[in-house]
């Protein structure tokens, strides 16, 4: 999500420092900012805006360091703004941190700290760490900041990357990573540290990738790792063969497929905070009292292209467990075909950006009747976080790719989190079903991750594909829901023109569309719809057309019917879209590959629509 970079050695620090931010600013940021020890005192400087605001900041007060560490920051809990914005100084400003990821405790842990009579500057998880060090240092590590983060990490839950530099300790780097990437460049006497290898390798190819639980101290002369008992470890050098542009793209050749890979975590994040340490349910603070989610009669979810196709898998989701009529509209429609409003009534808008304008129109036309808005976005601070009346922000972290994969998963599981608290708040769904259906959730990841393992299946089909000029989604129930984002992906990216039915609609017209060698992709893993999705195969066989199917790891029987069949993991049927629609995702990028197109920048496409 953020970025952290950092630097020991005898060179200048702050030019490397900001050298090494622009080399991350492929990730997206809102604010940056850097700390360095200016003759032993810590000096913290950072801005919202770009780096060369932090640049011109620090070219008007020049610093003769040797040690600092930086940081880009992607907003999470709190607005972008300059107190927000990374390092993170402690009550004694003599420490500073930096931090990717995010503390699920913080709450906890700032009101214990508050009692404790320190004062907080931010409303960001990450300076309950900076506070926690301070008071580990006084009590248990006497005076050993090494130890005190060994201490504090094992306080902190969640997600995190951290890096420190205190004015205890001028000659070293102090770090600890968790479930957030962390990298140390070896050099010459000098060492650097990094969220991923882009902004060391112009400065050295050995790295060290830390591990969960690793604790480090990094000197001039070299690096000293232990883990939070203090035990200490080894980890192995790494000489990076990458360019400087794979390394952007963590090795991959285009930002798509990386981010791809990237769901199993986006969506960890996302479910970092709404499910505790037991795997239980443990939506809070959302700002929809009990007595609010209780009178709902009518929810809209309303948003544009990709997101609208997330909103639409809501739509069954929410009607299908709160008993709740819900209207899924594209934003672009919505106002003008002047909505009645109800009393009562939530309008749900979901965007990637929260700026893209139709979606904001709406917005802001349900408010004007007095209709409470809950955003579902990916930038906190977007327009749309602003001005809603309840965020539900997803932590899918930046998408540089204009075609949005991960944040649609997210997307979806913000919903389906906000689904299953307003069914228990009004008892339509006991805990006990809630929690059962959240511990499916925790499993997807690794589901994911499954199906991302077995990628050679895709190419196999792109090579088979490439001179198709034609490709249909069909599915039924929520396998038609998410046929509608599958055929989207594949017609922004390969340009091949694709179209998604709800398979039941074959007959009344698209059937006159299937002849010889026409790719079909089925969909088919809703277990009650099974057999009519099986009927509909049989009738699109009839016509000579290719069948692709997807089914469940279980499904024997379905191999004599089509030409191609795709097994995913199984779970509970509510659950399929976050597994039905990575195979589409897998396939579209790598048939685009093998067509050489531009994957990252499709034609005629913009990542954010600002303009109506």
């Amino acid at each position: 999500m953020c970025g952290i970079v950092g630097y020991i050695g005898p060179r200048s620090a702050v030019p490397i420092l900001i050298d090494k931010l622009r080399r991350l600013e492929y990730r997206g940021y809102d604010s940056a900012g850097v700390a360095v020890l200016e003759h032993g005192t810590c000096t913290v400087v950072k801005t919202v805006g770009k780096i060369n605001d932090l640049a011109a900041l620090l070219e008007q007060h020049p610093l003769d360091v040797n040690i600092g560490v930086g940081h880009t920051r992607w907003a999470t809990h709190g607005q972008p703004s300059t107190p927000n914005a990374h390092p993170h100084t402690g009550n004694s400003g003599k420490l500073a941190v930096v931090h990717n990821g995010i503390i699920e405790n913080y709450v906890e842990l700032r009101r214990e700290l508050e009692g404790q009579g320190h004062v907080f500057r931010s409303q960001t998880d990450t300076e309950v760490i900076a506070h926690l060090l301070e008071e580990k240092l006084d009590n248990g590590a006497e005076g050993d900041l090494y130890r005190a983060l060994q201490l504090a990490a094992q306080d902190l839950e969640g997600a995190y990357a951290v890096a420190v530099v205190a004015e205890s300790c001028p000659d070293r780097l102090h770090v600890v990573r968790k479930d957030s990437p962390l990298v140390i460049g070896l050099g010459e006497g000098e060492n650097f540290i990094a969220s991923d290898p882009t902004a060391i390798l112009p400065y050295t190819r050995r790295v060290l990738y830390l591990e969960n639980g690793d604790v480090g101290v990094i000197t001039r002369e070299g690096v000293a790792l232990s883990d939070l008992q203090g035990n200490p470890i080894h980890r192995d050098v790494t000489e990076i063969t990458w360019d400087v542009g794979a390394a952007e793209k963590g090795g991959y050749d285009h930002y798509m497929i990386k981010e791809i890979h990237e769901i199993p975590d986006a969506i960890r994040h996302t479910l970092r905070g709404r499910v505790n340490s037991d795997g239980k349910l443990a939506v809070t603070d959302l700002g929809l009292s009990d007595d609010d989610i209780r009178a709902l009669k009518r929810i809209y979810i309303v948003a544009c292209g990709t997101s609208y196709y997330a909103g639409v898998v809501g739509k069954y989701l929410f009607e299908r467990i709160l008993r709740v009529p819900t209207e899924c509209d594209i934003a672009s429609e919505f106002r003008y075909r002047d909505p009645i409003f109800e009393p009562d009534s939530l309008l749900i808008v979901i965007s990637q950006s929260g700026e893209t304008a139709d979606t904001l129109a709406a917005l802001r036309e349900a408010q004007r009747h007095g209709v409470k808005v809950l955003a579902i976005v990916n930038v906190i601070g977007s327009s749309m976080y602003r001005e809603s009346d309840v965020n539900f922000p997803t932590w899918a972290g930046p998408e540089i790719c204009v075609a949005s994969t991960k944040a649609y998963v997210t997307q979806l599981v913000c919903q389906y989190l906000l689904a299953f608290h307003f069914a228990v708040v009004r008892g339509q769904m006991t805990k006990e079903e809630a929690d059962r259906l959240v511990g499916l959730l925790l499993q997807v990841p690794g589901q994911v991750q499954q199906i991302l393992d077995g990628e050679d299946i895709y190419r196999e089909l792109a090579e088979n594909f490439m001179e198709s000029r034609d490709f249909f989604f069909l599915g039924r129930g929520l396998d038609a829901a998410v046929s509608l984002e599958g055929a989207l992906k594949l017609k922004e990216i390969s340009y091949v023109h694709a179209e998604a039915y709800a398979a039941g609609e074959l007959k009344h017209g698209p059937l006159a569309l299937m002849w010889t060698d026409v790719p079909v992709f089925v969909t088919a893993t809703q277990l009650e719809l099974y057999d009519k999705t099986l009927s509909n195969i049989k009738e699109v066989k009839a016509r000579r057309a290719d069948v692709i199917a997807l089914v469940r790891q279980s499904n024997t029987d379905i191999d004599e019917h089509v030409d191609w069949v795709i097994r995913i993991p199984e779970t509970d049927d509510i659950l399929m879209p976050f597994l039905t629609i990575i195979p589409p995702y897998l396939l579209t990028y790598w048939l685009s590959y093998a067509l050489g197109r531009e994957i990252d920048q499709p034609r005629n496409l913009a990542k954010s629509v600002t303009v109506e």
